[in-house]
């Protein structure tokens, strides 16, 4: 698995955040599985994955990787369920849109958070992204936002702020493999998706969704991040993620018949703008940086 620590930091966390795009389509393709079954089923193919991860990474050393993670492990996993949990219980609190958009509120909590507590300077090119960003997601799910349902909006703050907190910890210890919280907040998921539903029974057809989800869409998705973000700052990491808004969409209009308004192809070309400026950057600062050396 050492070959994927070859990979650039952004193309990795673009790649996670591609993986994680389809979440939405997967959702909408459960037969009967309530909101609590699902995160029980995704949480229990999320674990298998990070599992397999960590067996062919470190063989017979699993239990010193989680060793090395340390408290910070612990704590990202902690909290990296509790946005697991988030996503659900907004889901079914809330409307889909405002579930969305309070997402990528992360692009903020990383640029503030990793401004604080990193002392990550936000350069002016970044900033810009950020406001276009912004702008963007505002355009796309902007006139479908409802005031209402302000204990599901509420809860859906866990999610950005959760990936926020864990990004931090990612960049603060960079040395540090913190896969292995990744399978922590595995388990703290599914235990609580377990104890809510009530019955984990569901069809086959929705265990094989729960094994798309898990295994492929959150598993792949956040190992991809979890690696990548490493060496890619914080605010930056932000950008990227959010391209996740612009495919979820194309996703459900291409196979879900769902058709995008207008306002969600514009505002989705506004967000792909801001994500390639920072590609951009990035890509000067490693030419850069070359140059020197």
């Amino acid at each position: 698995m050492n070959f994927i620590n070859k990979i650039p930091g952004p193309f990795l966390v673009f790649l996670g955040a591609c993986s994680l795009s389809f979440g939405g389509l997967i959702v909408k393709s459960f037969e009967g599985a309530t909101l609590w079954q699902i995160l029980f089923w995704r949480s229990l193919f999320f674990i298998l994955i990070v599992t397999i991860f960590l067996l062919l990474t470190y063989k017979t050393k699993v239990f010193y990787a989680f060793k090395k993670s340390g408290l910070p492990g612990l704590i990202g996993g902690i909290v990296l369920s509790s946005g697991f949990c988030g996503y659900v219980f907004a889901m079914y609190n809330t409307t889909v849109a405002n579930t969305n958009f309070i997402i990528q509120t992360q692009i903020l909590f990383l640029a503030i958070f990793g401004y604080i507590f990193l002392k990550e300077k936000i350069s002016k090119i970044t900033l810009i992204s950020i406001f276009l960003a912004i702008a963007g997601v505002i355009l796309m799910v902007g006139s479908s936002l409802s005031p209402g349902q302000m204990t599901g909006n509420l809860a859906a703050f866990i999610m950005p702020i959760s990936f926020a907190i864990l990004i931090l910890i990612i960049r603060k210890y960079p040395h540090v493999d913190m896969i292995p919280l990744q399978l922590i907040a595995g388990i703290v998921a599914m235990v609580v998706g377990y104890l809510i539903a009530g019955k984990i029974n569901i069809s086959y057809h929705d265990i094989f969704l729960g094994f798309l989800a898990g295994f492929f869409q959150l598993g792949f998705g956040f190992i991809f991040i979890t690696i990548g973000a490493r060496n890619t700052p914080s605010a930056i990491v932000g950008i990227i993620m959010i391209t996740e808004a612009v495919l979820g969409p194309l996703w459900a209009w291409m196979f879900a018949n769902e058709n995008p308004p207008m306002t969600v192809l514009i505002g989705g070309s506004v967000i792909i703008f801001a994500v390639l400026l920072q590609f951009l950057l990035v890509k000067k600062k490693d030419s850069l940086q070359v140059v020197k050396n």
